[in-house]
């Protein structure tokens, strides 16, 4: 999907969701090993976080979706390490869903 819909490239911080709600999403969370679940962005290591129940706790459900936060939304900010290992990671943990 990146390829097709910004050819020029990504940035290390994007979010994705699953299928499912949020319990499906702090599943996959859970079953990462090389993320680290963290609120921070732009770390030398590699990072997850569920934002609805993390960075935008706060705010009340309506506000969320106005925010474009949902329950099934996971946020990764990619690190440094082997991008083989973190494609396998992720993969290994969305084939538990």
């Amino acid at each position: 999907l990146a390829d097709k819909y910004l050819p020029k490239g990504v940035g290390s911080i994007f979010s994705f969701q699953v299928k499912g709600g949020g319990e499906e999403a702090r599943k996959v969370i859970a079953s990462l090993e090389i993320f680290s679940n963290l609120a921070n962005v732009a770390d030398a290591k590699s990072l997850v976080v569920h934002p609805a129940t993390t960075t935008h706790a706060q705010l009340a459900p309506e506000d969320l979706l106005a925010a474009g936060v949902t329950p099934n939304q996971i946020r990764l900010s990619i690190g440094l390490e082997n991008v083989d290992d973190l494609i396998e990671d992720l993969q290994l943990a969305l084939d538990k869903l």
